[in-house]
């Protein structure tokens, strides 16, 4: 018996139960003898206007006619009612589940969003199209899809990737696991986040010196726009013939949302003329305002300074949050401001040691372990020092 026949045969059955998976929501009754071929493509969602949109998504869909088969895989649901979810956030726990559901009901939610939709078909065998079809199905029972997320290392994105590279044999992973990329973990968030002022300050205060070490093209397909690329580059070998792996590239939806940077920028002037705004206009306030509101300020500003430096040890050494350690913005952020700011006598004592942890900060980014803070640094060494002056100088006035 013809093998290639018999693939095909249980292709034809792996998409009938995924049918009858769906049944609920499909018209048509399920009859392998009527399948067609059956199509994969990778679909890749452009970034929207909303900061958690900034990144992308993506999603494998799995087309077959001849069963009335349309439906998308998709790896990035989370649910807001799951039982502790934003503590489980907060420790670097949150769950995603997978999910499949008809292509026309997943286009129309991103068209809605204004995102734009790329579709590439790819050149996958009988046997390939039956391996990842029986691991995609295998991946949205209630008893497999839920799965801890990590933002670089195991999100919708690499999860997707990780499918295609089973189906495979593992050729994506042989094609760039070995390939430096050109820009780092860290670069790629800047250069996607740089239009919101405070996500993308809150995002280089957390992170810390992991998302700065060197990365491979595999590291970097964490972005649909990476592993989309990646896979129009592959060619793959069939009968001693070099042939793409992509079919068929189309943009189905082109969105009007402005593209993102293909580098990250120098942006820490805007973060630097922000922080001297602020210790500006707290001066000149303090010029009207009663005698004890710089006082106020500055002990003000150090106690939010030094619980912020709590808070980074907590995602530091009490969460899974493994991108967040080691961290040296814990010393410009540093929770000993929060015992200075209200030692009586020591202003002096607090000056240096502000002075004397912030200014030499100005090097770290050249220093190992590497850490690029230079926004962070703009940000908040400025505000530091300006506390910390204003504390000895009015300590220094008689009476």
């Amino acid at each position: 018996m013809n093998s290639a026949w018999l693939l095909n045969r249980r292709l034809s059955r792996a998409c009938a139960l995924l049918l009858l998976l769906l049944g609920s929501v499909l018209s048509q009754p399920v009859f392998a003898e009527q399948s067609g071929e059956t199509e994969v493509w990778l679909l890749s969602y452009g970034p929207g206007e909303i900061y958690w949109q900034r990144f992308g998504h993506n999603a494998i869909w799995i087309r077959d006619t001849g069963l009335g088969l349309d439906h998308t895989f998709n790896f990035g649901f989370f649910d807001f009612e799951q039982e502790n979810f934003f503590l489980r956030f907060l420790q670097g726990r949150m769950l995603y589940f997978s999910a499949a559901q008809p292509a026309r009901e997943e286009f129309a939610v991103y068209i809605n969003q204004n995102r734009s939709i790329r579709a590439q078909k790819l050149d996958l065998s009988a046997d390939q199209k039956l391996r990842l079809l029986e691991y995609l199905l295998a991946e949205i029972r209630p008893e497999n899809r839920d799965y801890l997320y990590d933002y670089y290392n195991n999100n919708c994105s690499t999860r997707v990737r990780d499918a295609l590279d089973l189906a495979l044999d593992g050729a994506l992973l042989a094609e760039f696991n070995d390939v430096e990329a050109p820009q780092t973990w860290r670069d790629h968030t800047r250069r996607l986040t740089w239009r919101d002022f405070w996500l993308y300050l809150g995002l280089e205060t957390g992170l810390g010196a992991p998302v700065d070490r060197t990365i491979t093209r595999w590291d970097e397909m964490f972005l649909p726009e990476k592993l989309a690329q990646g896979l129009s580059e592959v060619e793959l070998t069939v009968a001693g013939l070099q042939r793409p792996l992509v079919l068929e590239d189309a943009m189905l939806y082109q969105s009007t949302v402005e593209q993102s940077l293909s580098a990250p920028q120098a942006w820490w002037p805007r973060y630097l003329l922000a922080s001297l705004a602020l210790v500006l206009g707290s001066w000149l306030l303090g010029r009207i305002l009663p005698a004890g509101f710089p006082l106020f300020l500055a002990r003000g500003w150090l106690t939010l300074s030094g619980l912020a430096g709590l808070s980074l040890l907590f995602f530091w050494f009490g969460t899974d949050h493994v991108v967040a350690r080691p961290n040296l913005n814990v010393v410009i952020l540093n929770p000993l401001w929060l015992f200075l700011a209200f030692w009586k006598g020591k202003e002096k004592l607090t000056f240096l040691m502000v002075a004397g942890m912030s200014v030499p900060a100005l090097l770290w980014p050249f220093l190992p372990p590497g850490q690029y803070n230079l926004d962070v640094l703009a940000a908040i060494v400025p505000l530091n020092l300006a506390a910390a002056f204003t504390l000895y100088r009015l300590a220094a006035k008689p009476g």
